[in-house]
This record gives C-alpha cells, sequence and structure tokens, in this order.
C-alpha cells in the first residue's frame, strides 16, 4: 500500500525514517524545488524530539551537530536587569541541546532512499486516492499524511479548523558573523539565548551554529495588520532599524546596540495558532502531523511534537502494516492528548511573555517554588 506523505519539513521526514527503518516504502511530496530552495531558519531546542531521533536511528548523528553549550540562557528586564544566567558545563548531558534546523533537516534527508523525496511537487487537492499537484500531474495513495505546516492544504480534508492570529507579531534580524565584527555584542548574547522581556515586548536573540546571531523582537497584543500600522519601513533598512529602535522606549541602550549591529535582512512574522486542544473525527486515509495538526506558539515544542508526530504515526504503521485505519486511529488518540497538553503549556507561556512583568513570571516559571 502507498503512502503519500505532503511536506518535506521535520515531520513528515522522520514519518519516512521511520517507516524506512522498519522495512516500509514511502513517497515525500514536497512544494519546494529542491533542500536548498529557501532558509530554514535558526536554531532549535531539541528535548523530547530526541526520542523520535533514537527510533530514526539517528540519534548518534544528532548529536555530532547538536550544540550542548546551546543550552546556556540569560534573562533580563528591559532596564538591563539581570534575573538568570544558566551557563552549561561543557560535560552535561544533551538534555535540551540546540541545533540548526537546517542541519537537522539535512540529517533526516540524507538518512532517506533516494528517490524518497519528490521535489517541486505543490499539492492542490486530493479525491478517490489520488494526489493531485499544481502541475497538473497526479499520484496514488492509499494513505495520506499532512506533513505542509501551518498553511496546511492538506488539514481540510479532516477539519474546517483554521489558524488565528494570536496578537503577536514578530521581526526577525540578525548579526553575521558577531564574534568577529561584534565581539562586545557576541560576549553580552553568550552561547545560547539572550532573552529580555517585559511590557508587552521581547527580544530573543539567539547564536546559530554559523556564526549568525539571530534576533526576534516581539510586540505582545497587536493586531494582526499591525505591520502595516506600525511605521516600520521594510523596505528601508536603515530606517527600520531605527523604527524599531523607537519601539523599545527606555530599553537598556545594549539592546537597541543589537539591533543597530544587525544586517539588512528584516523579516516581519505574524504568529498564529490552531485551537487549543483540536481534534477531528478519524479517517481512514487521511491525517496529520506538525504543525498541519497542532500549530502552537513558538516557545519550544512545535519541532519536538513534529518529530514525535512522525515517529510514532511510523511506529504506528510498522505494527498495523496490513490495517492503516487501525494505526492511524491508535496514533491519533496518543497525539491528540500529547500535542493538546503541549498547546496548552505553549498558551500559558505565551500568555506569560505577553504580560507586563514577563520577566518576573517567566523567571518563576523556570524556578518554581
Amino acid at each position: 500500500m502507498t503512502i503519500a506523505i505532503v511536506g518535506a519539513g521535520l515531520g513528515g521526514l522522520a514519518l519516512a525514517r521511520v517507516l524506512h527503518v522498519n522495512g516500509m516504502d514511502s513517497v515525500v511530496y514536497e512544494r519546494e524545488s529542491s533542500r536548498g530552495a529557501r532558509g530554514q531558519g535558526g536554531m532549535l531546542d531539541i528535548h523530547s524530539g530526541q526520542r523520535a531521533l533514537r527510533e530514526a536511528g539517528l540519534i548518534d548523528g544528532f548529536y555530532e551537530i547538536a550544540r550542548g553549550e546551546g543550552q546556556d540562557m540569560r534573562l533580563l528586564e528591559p532596564d538591563g536587569t539581570l534575573l538568570l544566567q544558566e551557563d552549561t558545563p561543557d560535560d552535561a548531558p544533551l538534555l535540551r541541546p540546540e541545533v540548526d534546523r537546517a542541519d537537522l533537516r539535512d540529517l533526516l534527508l540524507d538518512s532517506l532512499p533516494e528517490g524518497t523525496v519528490r521535489w517541486g511537487h505543490a499539492f492542490r487537492s486530493a479525491d478517490d486516492g489520488r494526489l493531485h499537484f499544481a502541475d497538473g500531474g497526479s499520484a496514488p495513495y492509499d494513505l495520506l499524511v499532512g506533513a505542509d505546516g501551518a498553511q496546511s492544504r492538506v488539514r481540510p480534508l479532516l477539519t474546517d479548523a483554521r489558524p488565528a492570529h494570536t496578537g503577536h507579531n514578530v521581526v526577525e534580524v540578525g548579526i553575521p558573523d558577531i564574534d568577529r565584527t561584534h565581539p562586545d555584542l557576541a560576549a553580552m548574547v553568550g552561547r545560547g539565548t539572550y532573552w529580555a522581556l517585559g511590557d508587552g515586548l521581547s527580544l530573543a536573540a539567539q547564536r546559530n551554529g554559523d556564526g549568525r546571531v539571530r534576533i526576534g523582537l516581539g510586540f505582545y497584543n497587536t493586531a494582526e495588520d499591525w505591520f502595516a500600522t506600525s511605521g516600520i519601513p521594510f523596505d528601508d533598512p536603515a530606517a527600520a532599524r531605527a523604527r524599531l529602535i523607537e519601539l523599545l522606549p527606555g530599553w537598556d541602550p545594549r539592546f537597541t546596540a543589537l539591533i543597530e549591529a544587525c544586517d539588512d535582512t528584516i523579516m516581519p512574522r505574524s504568529i498564529t495558532t490552531l485551537p487549543v486542544g483540536l481534534t477531528w473525527p478519524s479517517m481512514p486515509d487521511v491525517t496529520l502531523v506538525g504543525d498541519a495538526a497542532h500549530l502552537m506558539p513558538p516557545v519550544g515544542e512545535g519541532a519536538n511534537m513534529a518529530l514525535l508526530d512522525g515517529a510514532l504515526l511510523g511506529l504506528a504503521l510498522a505494527a498495523h502494516p496490513d490495517d492503516f485505519p487501525a494505526a492511524v486511529e491508535e496514533y491519533e488518540r496518543e497525539m491528540f492528548e500529547r500535542a493538546g497538553a503541549a498547546a496548552r503549556m505553549s498558551a500559558r507561556m505565551h500568555e506569560l511573555l505577553a504580560s507586563p512583568d514577563a520577566a518576573q513570571k517567566v523567571l518563576a516559571f523556570f524556578q518554581p517554588g
């Protein structure tokens, strides 16, 4: 029987790999033209998702590309007060190591038989056991797995739920080669994540494996059309940097220095989520993994859930190779409970981040009691 996976993200690739390890074939259809067609984003904090990599036989390869020092964290208030500094010993266990998303995706891609991923196949619809693509082509399937992210085209086959804006908008900027170009800022950010929170704003600077520091400026309690009304001229990088600094009134000059040092790549991103605890009646020939199933705020759970989804669906299918409907029901029952809990925690963290005293509340979250 043919297993068709739409989307070559982490969840879809983890599924394909676990199926392969268990002697089952699949085909992954990806709309992008190649693995390098676009950037894959920054660092990921992989914790529960390590189980998926063990099931995929890739945990040793993961440890080779993971950065234990990426577990370091510094938490500050807008006035520069340092609330928490966690520095990871070099011999500490890799409980929550950071890894470049692109490197992790490459690890998964390289583990699959040649031809598993069909690039340049943009899914449009499915009916009567056939997929239909934007170029007019089609392909058969017995089981269709939507691993196609937040704007999934497979999801409507199962539910009418759509992502909704959370009141959170992010501007992503970055400093390339920071150790050479701005060693003072590099020392300030450290080896992992540097967080400043409060007043409904956040600055999260994160060191990437390629020497770049990615910075996300979060604006909470803002409208879906906020980018159009914010006064940020995205077509003029210098003026955009100046406007971003204006939007952080009273913040410590060290934080605005980070923005001043950024290059001209300035990206707006609206944060959307699916309803917490989303479920649907099981169908025998369609299911979802990752953001397609349970899009949640970006607080460190999404990639882990996607990896687990893919691996656990693969294991369920391997356990029921002649009964895909039973495998799908088994997978969805566990996924709904697990992802629902992660989504509730993520929503709670999102509420903390949006609060005026976010830094103090996040400190209490990390250090309860």
